[in-house]
Formats: C-alpha cells, sequence, structure tokens
C-alpha cells in the first residue's frame, strides 16, 4: 500500500499541462481548490466533475493514477462519508439505537466526499506534471516578492521541493524494510495497540537511519558542487508564460466565476 502514494512523484510527459509554466499550475491549483469550496448543488458538482475530467484527460495519464492517488487515503473519505451519514438531521431513512441516517445526511455525505476526492485528484495533478526541479523554480519566483521583508525565497522552495521529491523514497525504503523485517518474523497487524506500537520500534529505527544518511549524502553532494543558497544563482532555462498559460487561467478563472455564479446568484 505504500508504494501506492503517488504524493511527490513526477510521471514525464509532453501534454499540454507537462508544458505548462508551474507558477500557473501552482497558481491554477490555488484558485480551483477554492472553486471547489463554492460549489454546493449537484449541478456545480457536475461542472466541478467535467473540468476536472478534462485535465486528466489532457494530461494524457492512466486512468489508474487517479485511484492510485486516492487508494491511501480511503480511511479519511469514508470516515469523511460517515460523519455526514450519521451526524447530520433531517429525514429519517434507517435507525438502529442511536445510529440513524438521514435522507440529508447521505446528500452532504455525498457531496463532502466527492469535494474532498477532487482536492486530491486535482492537487494531484500539480506533481503528475511537474518535475521537481521545475517546480522549484516556480516557487521560488512566486515567493520572491517577500524577500523585500526577509523571507529566504530560494531556501524555503529548496526546502519544500526536496521535502516532496523524497516522499516516494521514503515510503519505498519503508515498505522494502517492512518487507525483510516480515521476513525476520515480525508482525505488524496483529496484536494490541501496545503490542503494535513495541512491533514498529524494528521499522522505525532503520528508517531515521537512513533518512538521516540520505540527508547527509544530499548536504555532501550539494557542497560538493559548490551550492551556497540562492544568491547570485542563474538558471539555464528561465520560466516564460506562453499562450497556453493565458488559456488554462482562463479556464479556471472562468469555471470558479461560474461556480461563484451559481452559488450566490
Amino acid at each position: 500500500m505504500l508504494t501506492d502514494i503517488t504524493l511527490g512523484q513526477y510521471f514525464p510527459g509532453t501534454s499540454f499541462l507537462h508544458r505548462l509554466d508551474p507558477r500557473v499550475k501552482i497558481i491554477a491549483v490555488m484558485i480551483f481548490i477554492v472553486a471547489i469550496f463554492l460549489a454546493n448543488s449537484l449541478e456545480s458538482y457536475g461542472i466541478v466533475t467535467a473540468f476536472v475530467a478534462l485535465n486528466f484527460a489532457i494530461s494524457r495519464l492512466p486512468v489508474r493514477f487517479i485511484f492510485k492517488s486516492l487508494k491511501p487515503l480511503w480511511v479519511i473519505i469514508i470516515f469523511t462519508m460517515a460523519v455526514h451519514v450519521f451526524a447530520t438531521p433531517g429525514e429519517v431513512l434507517w435507525q438502529y439505537s442511536v445510529l440513524h441516517i438521514t435522507k440529508e445526511g447521505l446528500y452532504q455525505g455525498a457531496l463532502m466526499t466527492a469535494r474532498l476526492v477532487f482536492l486530491i485528484v486535482f492537487s494531484s495533478l500539480l506533481t503528475y506534471t511537474t518535475s521537481p526541479i521545475v517546480l522549484t523554480d516556480g516557487i521560488e519566483h512566486l515567493l520572491n516578492p517577500f524577500k523585500r521583508i526577509g523571507v529566504p525565497a530560494h531556501e524555503l522552495a529548496m526546502m519544500m521541493t526536496i521535502a516532496l521529491r523524497f516522499i516516494p523514497t521514503l515510503l519505498e525504503e519503508t515498505d522494502r524494510i517492512m518487507k525483510a523485517q516480515t521476513a525476520r518474523g515480525a508482525n505488524f497487524t496483529s496484536g494490541s495497540l501496545i503490542q503494535r506500537g513495541k512491533s514498529m520500534i524494528p521499522l522505525l529505527v532503520p528508517l531515521f537511519v537512513s533518512a538521516f544518511r540520505r540527508a547527509d549524502d544530499l548536504a555532501t553532494a550539494m557542497e560538493a558542487r559548490c551550492y551556497r543558497g540562492g544568491e547570485g544563482r542563474t538558471r539555464m532555462n528561465e520560466l516564460s508564460c506562453t499562450y497556453r498559460d493565458a488559456i488554462a487561467m482562463a479556464a479556471v478563472l472562468i469555471v470558479t466565476a461560474l461556480l461563484a455564479a451559481m452559488r450566490w446568484l
């Protein structure tokens, strides 16, 4: 299951989304996240569904990536649905003791679950279609205006991207250690909560050792390449917006305006 977590993974391609400016993609994702929370009816959720499906089709990514991005969070998705189903007052459809399912609860639960799914899938498109290096450049450019108040834009962007980049690596390392410990007789799935916590020690210790070793190797490699922060650094490929970026941003703004109009008008 750990290897199914796709957060931070990049899948090379030449699609329309892959060629967009990273700054535009980051801003577009932030705007669309707000737009998703504007949806409050079946019609508006239909528009959100169509827009997310269209973007995934344009990215030319396999459909299985949608399920891979959702699989690690199925517990949160089910919990969100259950909270609304059992806690929303209204017309009772089924009741047993203190538990009851209402018509309004099913409706709200379905909408909130769909909202969570859209957030995960659309946010995953950002890392699916943007390489870590390009994503670093985009984040740094967006943070540059805050340098005037002392914000270390380059260093923050570098830390965020390194953290995002090493999520898949650490998950793969965790999966490898779990399999090795299981082959030696370790049991991570049975027993009481305390026993499960104790069984995690043989997993966490080598994982932390491996993480610190990777961090030390990365620091050594950066120093060997004379890395001294963002001051005076130049780029081989400068970021520039094109007509594709204008089209993408216009599409996001139109969908956002449409959802806002459907909510308030």
